[in-house]
């Protein structure tokens, strides 16, 4: 009989002890009073990659979760490019069915598959950057994609003007095509340069999955078809909007023309300050790794979490470029 009434309190303290992520409890017995007692909790983070600057600065803000409060496992990852869809899924397909997480953050590559990949998941889901439309979602972290767009736009509009620009025209190097993220930022630059009095050329919109190599190839032939300069040219990112910078080096009709980014990553501002990428939309994208985790952690315990958690976005210009380096240097050390 006391072996079963034994078994029957450890049971029932295990139950206690699982309900809840970071939950402190003081123990009050004679030979323990005082001491705390952390439970622990696993969140997977999947992210679109980290094999660029932009999401190693997520997987800082994920990490430093972990490191603020050594109680939560977090676990980052993510596929070797933007592209690399069957790795994410993978992973997706992995965690998600593994046991070993109490919830999962996902950033994903292609939103209408993972929403196919959580149907029916019972265990908290949280949505960075891209959104996915579905029940299964507790919370979506990011940045309102299309307004930050076109805020970048209009300031591009601005400077082209002070840069001698009559006739503004604007071309979009884009990253993967059908991307929820690539369209919501072509749709707010495109707002954006035709609100402030811009032309954007939508039928000439280039699309570079996002990387470097090929937006230099998107510039070369946008240089091929307008010899005689375009004004704005907004690319959907900082590192697509440096290799068109560098690739139109040398060209007069491209010397005023205003190369406009989206992040802010440290790279960008260095480019900034020498005078080539020329403004990027900026926004705290450590921020958002880390309150992807938090929001994780707050519906594991069965807390109200928010459903829409933002961030701010701002234009960094030659003015801003510096402090905002300094700001990211600080955060990867």
């Amino acid at each position: 009989m006391k072996k079963i009434l034994s078994a029957a309190l450890m049971a029932s303290a295990l139950i206690m002890s699982i309900t809840a992520c970071g939950s402190n409890t003081t123990n009050t017995d004679d030979t323990t009073s005082g001491t705390t007692a952390d439970t622990t909790c696993s969140v997977s983070v999947i992210l679109k990659t980290t094999a660029s600057e932009y999401w190693q600065y997520v997987v800082a803000g994920a990490e430093a979760y972990e490191t603020d409060h050594p109680e939560v496992n977090v676990d980052v990852k993510g596929p070797s490019s933007e592209t690399a869809y069957d790795e994410q899924q993978n992973m997706i397909e992995t965690d998600l069915h593994s046991g070993t997480y109490d919830a999962i953050v996902i950033a994903p590559l292609q939103a209408d598959l993972v929403k196919t990949l959580i149907s029916g998941q019972d265990i908290p889901i949280i949505n960075l950057d891209t959104r996915i439309d579905a029940p299964e979602i507790v919370s979506f972290v990011g940045i309102d994609q299309e307004a930050a767009a076109k805020l970048g736009a209009e300031a591009a509009v601005i400077a082209a003007k002070q840069a001698g620009w009559e006739n503004i025209t604007a071309i979009a190097i884009s990253g993967v095509q059908g991307d929820n993220t690539a369209t919501a930022r072509l749709t707010g630059y495109q707002e954006g340069i035709e609100d402030a009095g811009g032309d954007f050329l939508e039928t000439e919109i280039q699309y570079a999955d996002a990387v470097a190599d090929k937006a230099a190839n998107s510039m070369e032939a946008i240089m091929q078809n307008h010899p005689e300069g375009v004004a704005i040219i907004a690319c959907n990112n900082d590192d697509m909007a440096m290799a068109a910078a560098r690739t139109a080096s040398g060209h007069a009709a491209y010397a005023n023309t205003i190369f406009l980014g989206f992040d802010g990553i440290s790279s960008a501002c260095e480019s900034i300050l020498v005078g080539e990428e020329t403004l990027s939309v900026a926004y705290d994208c450590y921020d958002l790794g880390y309150k992807s985790v938090e929001a994780a952690v707050q519906a594991i315990n069965n807390e109200d979490v928010e459903e829409n958690i933002s961030v701010d976005a701002t234009v960094i210009d030659k003015d801003t470029a510096q402090e905002r380096l300094d700001y990211l240097n600080a955060l990867l050390g």
